[in-house]
């Protein structure tokens, strides 16, 4: 305990000059030691009474909370991958084996979702944010064999008259149609894994088709995104663009530009296809122009009460992720403005505006779920701090010259 809090000591006092607008203070080291210590924390309360329950899987902290709300693993429930992949990531940065070990018991209560049908798109989220960072450190055949099944069990959601994958088939009456959100775009990464590893090549044809029909309709003239098309399911033709979480259906959502930026990257990735690249640059072009001075957005860029709305941490480290892999992609310097606008998103983010410290135990605070339904306003959520260490670890491998396979 006397190192741990020595640890969180010195990330304390390296952390607190990054406020300002320089990056160079932001020490990756001092802040994955301390994403370390608020794992131990964290596991301390889920463990307290012996060995834990691994199905039960943290999703948020509330305000004036200091412990993880948690929600059991089933199919109403789409965060649950991301706990695990955070231990996956806390095991890379420490190599800690009893941090290995409960990456695996907690990963392993999600294998239920390659043996049932698909319910809905959040299959990617939920198995390969941890049996996808499982395999990529441990090359454990069995998590490979999950991974695949699974992205043939999200694939059978894809209607090839409309070109995507359905996102909810429980919202088909409410939404008037087959529906797709610019979450799924997330989702793709997982049958492209698949394709390229012993997966059935089709899957492959399949993100692709979702990225191209996503591409042509969900983005308005300047790049900003909608949550949510809706497709007839006959025809195959876009009836409806609107909001689910949004302000309304023609603002920007915060989180939504962040799914389609981090998206899009993947797919230029994957296919190698320039047209991806290019447009994922103009989605960071419109998000990057109207962001706050600290680079964090407010949980919508067309929120009626800005200055004083909430903002969401989660879309600015979904979005410094997808920025640092951008940063790779360029030679002679051109992705240096990527790094660098992930950096200053990094250095407010590792701040102690949002970092939750001593508040609780999760990473970060002030991220922002689902607005319009009141839920989940300025907490501390599993998935902005999945996707901060992830961004961590990027920037820590950039700067060691590395480049990670994903």
């Amino acid at each position: 305990m006397k190192i741990r809090n020595l640890l969180y000591g010195i990330g304390i006092m390296a952390l607190s000059s990054c406020a300002g607008e320089k990056t160079e203070n932001l020490d990756v080291d001092k802040a994955l030691a301390y994403c370390d210590v608020q794992v131990h924390r964290a596991l301390a309360e889920l463990e307290k009474n012996g060995e834990a329950d691994y199905s039960m899987q943290p999703r948020n902290i509330l305000s004036g909370e200091k412990f993880w709300n948690c929600r059991k693993v089933a199919k109403e429930e789409w965060t649950g991958g991301f706990w695990p992949g955070i231990l996956w990531y806390d095991y890379e940065a420490t190599q800690n084996d009893t941090i290995r070990e409960l990456a695996e018991k907690y990963t392993e209560s999600l294998k239920l979702f390659s043996e049932i049908p698909a319910y809905d798109h959040d299959l990617g989220f939920l198995v390969f944010c941890s049996y996808g960072n499982g395999y990529r450190l441990t090359h454990n055949p069995t998590y490979r064999d999950v991974i695949i099944a699974t992205a043939d069990s999200l694939a059978t959601l894809y209607n090839p008259k409309v070109g995507t994958i359905l996102s909810w088939p429980r919202n088909i009456e409410m939404l008037g149609g087959h529906n797709t959100i610019m979450d799924n775009m997330i989702n793709l990464e997982m049958l492209f894994w698949a394709a390229r590893n012993g997966g059935d090549r089709r899957l492959f044809d399949v993100a692709v088709s979702h990225a191209d029909k996503t591409m042509e309709n969900q983005f308005r003239p300047d790049y900003t995104s909608y949550h949510v098309a809706v497709y007839d399911t006959l025809t195959g033709n876009c009836i409806k663009k609107c909001t689910h979480q949004g302000y309304a259906d023609e603002s920007m959502w915060a989180r939504g530009q962040a799914w389609a930026i981090y998206g899009y990257t993947v797919v230029f990735r994957e296919t190698g296809d320039p047209k991806y690249l290019e447009f994922a640059e103009k989605l960071v072009d419109v998000y990057l122009k109207n962001l706050p001075e600290d680079y964090v957005p407010y949980w919508d860029f067309n929120a009626p009460d800005i200055p004083n709305a909430p903002r969401d941490a989660s879309a600015a480290c979904v979005v410094a992720s997808a920025l640092l892999e951008m940063s790779g992609f360029y030679g002679n310097g051109q992705g240096e403005k990527y790094k660098e606008a992930a950096e200053k998103m990094l250095c407010s983010l590792s701040s102690d505006k949002y970092q939750s410290r001593d508040t609780n135990v999760a990473f970060l605070l002030h991220s922002t779920g689902h607005w319009p339904a009141k839920s989940e306003i300025d907490a501390s959520i599993i998935y902005a701090d999945y996707y901060y260490i992830e961004a961590l670890l990027r920037l820590k491998r950039i700067n060691e010259g590395l480049r990670a396979v994903e």
